[in-house]
């Protein structure tokens, strides 16, 4: 269960090591995947830690933390899109707007129960092997606490634009891939009751598990 725990946090919690020098100014004009995910995991962490509200576990505090300083990294349109797979395409405005945010909540609440059991838990980040000119790198994790390390791998997007810069899209854990989990859930739901069927059920998961707080 524990293991479970930790890896659930896995998203909020990378941190790295360094970069090669090369990459480093390679990539000087604009900040690195994991050097990304090592700012973004030392400012969750060092709240949780300092935060009377947060050290004591309040699920409301954490998922404000995590939706302000985790989800603005997140690719949640390719991620969603990724995770309901084919059906994708066949959605309407409307219907894709629900299933982030009815997906977005899921997996907010999903870390920010995870994040209220973490205490002296500390990750080793491998050296990331990637060129400059790469637009799609993968950064190699493992939480390192009691008992046997956690495997946590994150694949990260360079994204175009004015919110130009590097995105997570997706987590293994273990050696399971989130999106792909999720598609396989969200699959069976969607060839039962259609994508109001998955909005439907989601929603519902949601509530339940707000009423649980």
């Amino acid at each position: 269960m524990k293991r479970r725990v930790f890896a659930q946090a896995a998203l909020a919690l990378a941190l790295v090591a360094s970069l090669p020098q090369a990459l480093t100014v390679a990539w000087a004009a604009e900040e690195a995947p994991d050097v990304l995910i090592r700012r973004v995991s030392d400012e969750v962490l060092a709240a949780i830690r300092t935060d009377p509200g947060l050290k004591a576990g309040d699920v409301n505090r954490i998922m404000v933390l995590v939706d302000s300083k985790v989800m603005p990294n997140v690719n949640f349109q390719r991620m969603t899109a990724s995770a309901v797979g084919p059906a994708w395409r066949q959605a309407s405005p409307e219907q894709r707007k629900r299933l982030q945010d009815e997906f977005k909540t899921l997996l907010v609440r999903t870390y920010s129960g995870a994040l209220a059991q973490v205490s002296d838990e500390s990750i080793q980040v491998k050296p990331l092997r990637a060129a400059p000119t790469d637009n799609e790198v993968m950064v190699r994790s493992e939480v390192r606490g009691r008992g046997d390390p956690i495997q946590l791998d994150y694949r990260l997007e360079k994204t175009p634009g004015s919110g130009a810069g590097w995105k997570i899209y997706n987590l293994n854990v273990l050696g399971v891939w989130l999106v792909e989990t999720y598609r396989s859930q969200f699959a069976q739901e969607i060839s039962q009751k259609g994508l109001d069927g998955l909005i439907a059920a989601l929603a519902d998961r949601n509530k339940a598990n707000a009423a649980r707080k």
